[in-house]
């Protein structure tokens, strides 16, 4: 078993896609807060939100993977994950649950220039494919 194997996972849905997170990069996960606007920002940045008196930079996760946006629903949330010295939130769909995976293969090499960098590997429970996010080049971008 590798050590990827053996690490928990945040397992969250954004659209149609299964994605993870690896539990210790996670500060926590809220519920959608009133996100306050930030004029000329990047089509992916949502705005800011002040959790507990730090004001953290919202994303879309949608937007950052190449989604449209959707109306937000009960079940939407931030997840808010520690990234260069900071609090970053990221808007997913629906957090699924904690878990680990039995299998965790490398991400496709892909052919050309895409974004399959921001993979840190596929993880296989049972025909699932979950793809697990890598925070450095999905946030670097």
């Amino acid at each position: 078993m590798t050590a990827l194997q053996k690490e928990q996972y945040i397992e969250f849905t954004v659209g149609a896609e299964t994605c993870a997170i690896r539990i210790e990069e996670i500060h926590e996960i809220i519920k959608m807060l009133s996100i306050t606007d930030i004029p000329f920002s990047r089509n992916e940045v949502k705005g800011v939100v002040n959790l507990r008196g730090k004001v953290v930079c919202v994303m879309s996760l949608r937007n950052l993977l190449g989604m449209a946006d959707e109306p937000y629903t009960k079940a939407t949330r931030i997840i808010v994950v520690r990234y260069r010295e900071e609090f970053i939130g990221m808007i997913v769909d629906k957090v699924n649950k904690v878990t680990t995976y039995d299998e965790i293969h490398p991400p496709s090499g892909g052919h050309g220039r895409g974004r399959e960098g921001i993979f840190l590997g596929i993880g296989m429970r049972g025909e699932q494919l979950i793809g697990i996010l890598k925070l450095e080049e999905l946030l670097s971008g």
